[in-house]
Formats: structure tokens, C-alpha cells, sequence
């Protein structure tokens, strides 16, 4: 029999997880994705003209992270490993720069994908290994909440039921163990644009992935009163010959998330999902224009932040204001379509 402090300990755990959860979905605030691994922040970079190392990894996480006033616009950053233990040009570590703005630390917890054997072109998503163990740590030294990444493949006979529901157990498997270590997992089943297939077939397609994911959250006893969804809008592809409206997306993304998720969920976050900066503004804000919905809605973006102002920054110090004010727009921009109200 349960003692009743033990009682008293596991409801004090679930009111601040609950807490948590609520805190990220905060209305009229967004997530920061930023939390490529060093060697995507490398490409990223690279990408835009700059030579990366360590160090200006360390430099571009700062200059968002020390941008003045983002505590206006973001409920939480999302970090990887590297980022969590590093720190500002002063010595202060970046976690602790977040918690004085009252912004919550999200450790990136997945490891990255791996192909499933015999199922060619589909992964899953790998790190449950040691996870309590890390999960445990993350918490210790700050960090509230976790987030993990799964991918859905959309082409030939893709996905495989097999595929959806092995990342689906992934998923739950996770959120399990952030839950007992005290953090809010963000569970993050994303549809991937890659592909020609119509809008039709990504409704489709993420119908049947959030149906399987929120029932084997709840068959592995997941509390979802503290999860935050991640989740793709319904898009078509990025080879598909035929476009859809930002209304037609609106509607599809809405229709989907009434179907499959659990009105206890306290909040959704989208992911750009290789949208560009203003696609991916103007979708957010024809989503948001759907409301009253059941759950507070925001963005959790990364390109669609970071990319216009890295353009500008190019690595120099002398350009920081200019990518921080570009930064501050955007975050401004993201929180008016979160409302409804963004105008181009």
C-alpha cells in the first residue's frame, strides 16, 4: 500500500510538471528550436558562409540566447547537449542566462535517427538506452522539460503501419521517463515535407501517425496532462505539382489535430518543417485564426528564426545588432500570426 508522503510527493511532482507544461504553451508566447546537433549547426552554417567550430557554435547560440527582451516573445529555448553546458562570452552559463529571464531550459533528448532494418528508407528514432540515467542529470542541472524527435516518411507505400507505431512506442517509452524524472516531454512526430505527395495524402498520413501516438501514450499510462504536442502542419510535399493556400492548410492541420488529440493535452507547437520564414508565419496564422481550439497553440521554430538573421551576421561581431534586431522581428512576427493577427 501507498504510503500517503508518497502520495503527497507524486501529486507534488505531477503540479509541477503540469505547472511546466502550461508555462511553455504560455498564450502570445513561442518556443526557440535551437537545437540542431553540432554537426547539423556546422552544415547550417557553412551553409550561410560561415566556417564553423566549436566556438561559433558557441557564438551563434549566444546571439539569440543574449538577445535583449526575448523573454517578451519565448516561453522556452530547446538546447542540445552541447549548448545546455555551455556558456555566454562573460562565463555564465546559457541555462542560467534563460532562467533569469524566466524562459525554460528544453534539453533535446533523442539521438538522432536510424534506419529500421527491413524497412528501407524509414528510422526510428534511437537514445532510450541510457536515458533514465540522462533525464535524471538534465533535471538535476536545470533543465524542465525534454523534447524528442521522430520522423514519418511520406512516398511508395510509406509509411509502413510497422514504422508509425515502433516510433510511437519510442515516443511513449520517452515521455514515460522524462515524466518520472521531473521533466514535461515534448513529443515530436514529424511528417516530413520531402516528397511530391498532395495535401490529401499528408492529412492522411498524419491523421493515422497522432491517432497511433496518442494511443499508445495513453496504453503506456503517459499522464498527457503534461505532454506538449510537436507536431508538422499539413502540408503537401515540397516536389507537389499542386499548391495549397494557406486556408486549405489552416483547415486540413485543424481537422487533423480535432481527430487525434486528446482535449487533455495542454498545449500544441508546430515545427516549421522546412517551410520558408513567412510560409511558415502566414500557416501559423491562418491556424490560429481557427480558434476557439481546445488547446493553447504556438510555434517551436528554428529556420524560420535563426536562418534570416545568421544572413546577416555572417560570424562578425560587428553585425550582432543587426541579426538580433532581424531576430526580434521575427519573433514579434510569429507571435502576431500565434494570434491570428499577423499582416504581411
Amino acid at each position: 500500500m501507498i504510503s500517503q508522503t508518497k502520495i503527497d510527493m507524486i501529486n507534488l511532482m505531477n503540479n509541477a510538471l503540469y505547472a511546466v507544461a502550461k508555462q511553455i504553451v504560455t498564450p502570445h508566447k513561442g518556443i526557440l528550436a535551437s537545437d540542431e546537433r553540432p554537426s547539423a549547426a556546422d552544415k547550417n552554417l557553412e551553409k550561410a558562409g560561415i566556417p564553423s567550430n566549436e566556438e561559433i557554435r558557441r557564438k551563434y547560440r549566444e546571439l539569440f540566447i543574449n538577445t535583449p527582451g526575448i523573454e517578451q516573445y519565448l516561453s522556452g529555448i530547446i538546447m542540445h547537449e552541447e549548448t545546455f553546458y555551455q556558456s555566454d562570452s562573460t562565463g555564465k552559463l546559457f541555462r542560467n542566462i534563460l532562467k533569469e529571464k524566466n524562459i525554460i531550459s528544453i534539453i533535446k533528448l533523442d539521438e538522432g535517427l536510424e534506419e529500421l532494418p527491413n524497412f528501407p528508407g524509414e528510422k526510428i528514432s534511437i537514445g532510450l538506452d541510457n536515458l533514465k540515467k540522462r533525464a535524471e542529470k538534465f533535471y538535476e542541472d536545470g533543465a524542465k522539460a525534454a523534447k524528442w524527435r521522430s520522423v514519418i516518411k511520406i512516398g511508395n507505400d510509406l509509411p509502413s503501419p510497422e514504422v508509425v507505431h515502433a516510433n510511437s512506442i519510442i515516443l511513449s517509452t520517452y515521455a514515460l521517463f522524462c515524466q518520472q524524472a521531473g521533466l514535461v516531454p515534448i513529443v515530436e512526430p514529424e511528417v516530413l515535407i520531402d516528397g511530391d505527395h498532395t495535401i490529401q495524402k499528408s492529412e492522411e498520413v498524419t491523421n493515422k501517425t497522432l491517432k497511433d501516438v496518442f494511443g499508445t501514450l495513453k496504453r503506456y499510462k503517459v499522464d498527457l496532462k503534461a505532454v506538449v504536442l510537436k507536431t508538422s502542419m499539413v502540408i503537401p510535399g515540397n516536389k507537389c505539382q499542386v499548391m495549397a493556400s494557406p486556408e486549405e492548410i489552416a483547415d486540413a492541420t485543424v481537422r487533423v489535430l480535432q481527430a487525434t488529440v486528446p482535449e487533455e493535452v495542454p498545449g500544441i507547437v508546430f515545427l516549421s518543417g522546412g517551410q520558408s520564414s513567412e510560409d511558415a508565419t502566414i500557416n501559423l496564422n491562418f491556424i490560429a485564426k481557427k480558434e476557439p481550439l481546445p488547446w493553447e497553440i504556438t510555434f517551436s521554430y528554428l529556420r524560420a528564426l535563426e536562418a534570416p538573421a545568421i544572413q546577416v551576421w555572417q560570424g562578425k561581431d560587428e553585425n550582432i545588432q543587426k541579426a538580433r534586431n532581424i531576430f526580434m522581428t521575427r519573433l514579434r512576427e510569429c507571435v502576431l500570426a500565434d494570434s491570428g493577427i499577423y499582416q504581411k
